[in-house]
């Protein structure tokens, strides 16, 4: 680690695509460039989650069985909190709006736990997500002021994700 890497008074730096193929990390906390994006890249992440999620699912439902994402899920959160870790370091921010991998591993356990469902549950899931993502009610605003590092940055997405799916099965039940 160098002296620019630990140092908080720096200012955060803008991430491109250079910066992001620097470091296998990079590469994956901002969501193999969806993160990228230079206007709402949690939404670009998000759609990301969904189109990836989508087409593995479809393409190889064999090995992408919900029983294996709920493993490359939690597997996701464990490189999650490394990947956001070292790139908000790297960033001089600890959790910069470019690193969308907490959105991804969030977004695919909402799906993977609302599958089977047609585009429009989904898409229904998408803004649940984002809305919950985005305004952070408690206690995910606890945890993001409060959880810091990659965990802090994976942890009040997953949080976010139970109170999509709590609302979805609510919403199943009324």
């Amino acid at each position: 680690m160098t002296t620019t890497d630990s140092n908080p008074s720096q200012q955060p730096i803008r991430p491109g695509p250079r910066f992001m193929l620097s470091h296998p990390a990079h590469f994956i906390a901002q969501g193999f460039g969806s993160g990228l994006s230079p206007v709402m890249p949690g939404t670009f992440g998000t759609l990301f989650a969904w189109l990836s999620y989508v087409v593995m699912t479809t393409r190889w439902p064999e090995i992408f069985t919900p029983l294996n994402w709920l493993v490359i899920i939690a597997a996701g959160f464990v490189v999650g909190v490394w990947t956001c870790q070292t790139t908000g370091r790297h960033l001089h921010a600890p959790d910069h709006a470019s690193m969308v991998w907490d959105e991804i591993i969030a977004f695919w356990l909402v799906l993977v736990l609302v599958t089977p469902a047609s585009l429009s549950a989904q898409f229904g899931a998408f803004v649940v997500f984002r809305f919950f993502d985005m305004v952070k009610p408690p206690p995910i605003a606890y945890f993001d002021r409060h959880f810091k590092g990659g965990f802090g940055v994976m942890w009040d997405d997953i949080v976010a994700a139970f109170y999509t799916l709590l609302l979805l099965a609510a919403w199943r039940l009324i």
